[in-house]
């Protein structure tokens, strides 16, 4: 009789990535009993986490799509939700003495809760970092019956004479993150502007517009970050909007500075730094700044076009994580966007893990199509933009997502923090992460599972 052990298949895997989603996808593998090795083109783990204050070798707008610098990360950048529904589930983002101990802290803190994670679990010994994936490809694909296995070459990016390395993987978890790679708006005029121009992803700090009168493309929640800390350094901010209908949070900002202005979409550029809004008003400007966002990017990867990127729709995915022709062998963590992340990935990690190891099935290859299907007519009936297709914004499928391994709902507190932070921020733009009213709700969050398994780590500020 063969044992359950037996039955447990152990994969040699090749996770992409090591920010938040390729760690957590490493621990799980791991603890399912699969031999694993993390590819990272950084120096250190954190992907977009990873300050990189240096970005003068990189194209404003990325115009050739090979992006030099990850992360899009500026320097006061601050979270935009509360660290105690961040964390991963075994693992709360506490606050620690002598570091950032504020509820939306800086990004350095979340980089340094990535370290501690990356640590406590010991993943960064199945790291190889300063590594950059060149080519990701199927061997000897079509053969029926044989189990699919990938070729993955990398190179060490340190050194221009490194050879390539070549090896061949049972399976490969793409983590690459989607914050890298600038989505820009197709604008009249736009190759013949002279002045400057560039996306938000190379943004660090204010103090290279003093004085310039700067159009902020994108009313996004960078957008207004950015704009708010332009406007201290800045002759004029315009904030070039798709909708005029905006928050009463926004609304307070630009009422109280003289040189905010909200403007609609732009028109037109001409070369004489002129910027022309859909309205018929115009400026005259120094720097264009595109806050509009970022498209997924798979470069180093062939699937024989089994898997394609469309307007920002990466499929066809079933359940935004696997290609029906190739999964389990190629999966991707962290693809959807406007949910709760850290829990999100870690239960993507789990599904992909126990499938590796025979735990779990997929269902067969029609019925995951077929859901793909229903999925995208769902979206397209509702009317929402190719680009959303991997916008969640639904606490419900993250729970059911879950259920597919028996993945823990996620917390009602951890909810309500999520919801009141939102509210809060549509209408206190300025103050939301210094002042709140979700006590409540907080103390019911220190009072969780969640947080009193680590009483031993915990110093509380409330």
């Amino acid at each position: 009789m063969v044992s359950d052990h037996q039955l447990i298949r152990s994969k040699n895997v090749c996770v992409i990535g090591a920010g938040p989603s390729g760690l957590v996808a490493a621990r799980e593998l791991r603890k399912e009993g699969h031999s694993v090795v993390v590819l990272e083109q950084n120096h250190d783990v954190g992907g977009q986490w990873l300050y990189s204050p240096n970005v003068e070798d990189e194209d404003p707008l990325v115009k050739n799509n090979i992006v030099k610098v990850h992360s899009s990360i500026y320097e006061s950048l601050r979270l935009t939700s509360p660290r105690e529904i961040m964390g991963f589930t075994d693992f709360p983002f506490l606050v620690k003495r002598n570091r950032d101990m504020r509820r939306f802290p800086g990004h350095k803190e979340l980089w340094l809760y990535l370290k501690d994670f990356s640590e406590w679990f010991g993943l960064t010994e199945m790291i190889r970092f300063k590594t950059r994936v060149e080519y990701v490809g199927m061997l000897d694909y079509g053969e029926f019956g044989k189990d699919l296995k990938w070729v993955v070459r990398s190179k060490p990016n340190y050194k221009a004479d490194e050879k390539v390395v070549e090896e061949v993987f049972d399976a490969v978890v793409v983590a690459t993150g989607h914050y890298s790679h600038p989505r820009l708006p197709s604008i009249k005029g736009m190759d013949a502007w002279k002045r400057k121009q560039m996306h938000s992803h190379i943004y660090r700090t204010p103090q290279p517009y003093r004085d310039e009168v700067v159009v902020v493309v994108g009313n996004s929640l960078s957008g207004q970050d950015i704009s708010m800390e332009l406007v201290e350094m800045a002759k004029e901010v315009q904030l070039s909007s798709k909708s005029l209908d905006i928050t009463e949070g926004l609304s307070k900002v630009i009422s109280k500075h003289h040189n905010l202005h909200l403007r609609p979409q732009i028109e037109s550029l001409t070369e004489d730094g002129r910027v022309t809004f859909v309205d018929g008003s115009w400026v005259i400007a120094d720097t264009i700044l595109y806050c509009t966002g970022y498209s997924y990017s798979f470069p180093f990867l062939d699937t024989k076009g089994i898997v394609v990127v469309d307007d920002d729709r990466v499929g066809p995915l079933y359940e935004h994580t696997f290609p029906p022709s190739l999964a389990p062998s190629l999966s991707f963590v962290g693809i959807p966007r406007k949910l709760i992340g850290f829990p999100f990935f870690e239960s993507q990690a789990k599904w992909i893990a126990q499938l590796l190891s025979g735990k779990t099935t997929l269902p067969s290859w029609d019925d995951m199509m077929q859901s793909i299907k229903d999925f995208y007519h769902s979206r397209d009936a509702a009317g929402l933009p190719k680009q959303n297709t991997h916008d969640i914004a639904s606490f419900e499928y993250c729970d059911k997502y879950g259920d597919h391994i028996g993945f823990p709902h996620l917390e009602e507190w951890r909810k309500g923090l999520c919801l009141s932070a939102l509210v809060n921020a549509d209408a206190n733009l300025e103050s939301y992460r210094d002042s709140w009213d979700d006590h409540r709700l907080l103390q019911e969050a220190h009072q969780s599972p969640h947080f009193t398994q680590h009483k031993s780590q915990a110093f509380s500020i409330l």
